[in-house]
């Protein structure tokens, strides 16, 4: 059995201890401060839980070294911690990260990995999934042009002037629409501002928009440089949504003041498991010779499991993760060191037990590379 201590009991972390325990391969032992999430974690998944700090790295070293990987499903200022104390412990470490500075800070931990202990953040959707996709559209061409990956997190039945209900995290919303974004434009790596980008587009005839965020595109700047002229990632949601949060971002300032920010959104706009995942990603390039493009366009929707109704976006972000740690436990991913989420092959991942969430729910279109 493989032990995993996973770090943090909320919506997405009861859904990962849940998918783990289930399968019956791996021991599971919740941890977090708060008794009450706890509670409700081992009610529905049946995990092992404790109390504890993740601000305590030595805390932290000692607990984990009864593990063979840490999961953290906390928010992402915790990480760079837990990510050290995995490094002192010797255990692999994944996360769930969209935040850039972050993910450079475990990078660095991870260039001290020992053999056998990797190091795997952004192993959500978006980062994520959708680089996984991504990428492996980009395969099938001589020459690249344009990446478009485009994510959405959405109510299936979407009401007032957002057009939005919080379906996971409030500081992860907050920085997606408030940091700085990176892209590739011109051949060039650039910085882009949030909110800014802005584009409408169909799919299964229903309109939507799509706007610069950040943290979505994951490493592929890193992995397409010099290959591409265009990359760049955009958070769908229905229209009107981009103006009115750019009222509330930038003209009243909001930007410099996130803590109210967090009060407001999550006073104001409801939680809903009602949901459905968009997955929208295109890339464009030569071929024989010849211009062409694929697409790859996927939806998730909330479904019931054993009488209890999860959200979309618990099912893929957890589902997205537990693939992760699932192939690294069966020795299918690179044995040592940082990993990129494109460095695992789509099909690789949609043959997985828990990636299969992202076949088995979907309508996927491909573009056939054999008639190009």
């Amino acid at each position: 059995m493989h032990r995993v201590l996973l770090l943090g009991s909320g919506k997405i972390g009861r859904m990962i201890a849940k998918l783990l325990t289930d399968s019956g391969d791996y021991l599971v032992t919740a941890a977090d401060v708060d008794p009450a999430s706890l509670a409700r974690l081992q009610e529905v998944a049946g995990a092992e839980t404790q109390r504890l700090d993740a601000t305590d790295q030595r805390a932290l070293v000692q607990t984990m070294r009864h593990y063979d990987c840490v999961i953290s499903a906390l928010s992402f200022h915790h990480n760079p911690t837990v990510a050290r104390a995995a490094l002192e412990a010797g255990i692999s470490y994944f996360d769930l990260t969209e935040d850039i500075e972050t993910t450079n800070q475990v990078r660095e931990v991870a260039a001290q990995a020992r053999p056998g202990q990797l190091f795997a953040p952004q192993c959500g959707l978006a980062p994520g999934f959708v680089s996984i996709a991504a990428h492996h559209l980009t395969t099938f061409f001589d020459e690249l042009d344009t990446v478009h990956m485009r994510v959405g997190a959405l109510p299936q039945f979407p009401t007032g002037a957002l057009k939005y209900n919080l379906t996971w995290s409030t500081d992860g919303l907050i920085n997606e629409y408030c940091n700085p974004c990176e892209a590739i434009h011109d051949h060039r790596r650039v910085e882009i501002l949030p909110l800014e980008g802005f584009e409408n587009f169909s799919l299964d005839g229903v309109r939507y928009e799509a706007f610069n965020t950040s943290g979505g595109l994951g490493s592929m700047c890193e992995t397409l440089s010099g290959r591409v002229r265009e990359l760049n990632y955009k958070t769908i949601r229905y229209q009107g949504h981009r103006d009115l949060m750019t009222f509330l971002i930038h003209e009243l300032r909001m930007r410099d003041d996130r803590d109210n920010l967090k009060t407001i959104l999550e006073r104001s706009v409801p939680v809903t498991w009602q949901d459905v995942v968009v997955v929208f990603c295109n890339v464009s390039g030569r071929r024989k010779g010849q211009l062409v493009k694929m697409s790859d366009a996927r939806k998730i929707y909330q479904q019931e499991i054993d009488g209890a109704r999860w959200s979309a976006i618990q099912i893929t972000t957890a589902s997205g993760i537990c693939a992760a740690v699932d192939l690294h436990a069966t020795g299918k991913l690179k044995a040592q060191g940082f990993l990129r989420q494109e460095e695992i092959g789509l099909e690789q991942f949609l043959n997985n037990r828990f990636g299969a969430c992202y076949r088995s729910q979907t309508a996927s279109k491909y573009a056939s590379h054999e008639s190009e």
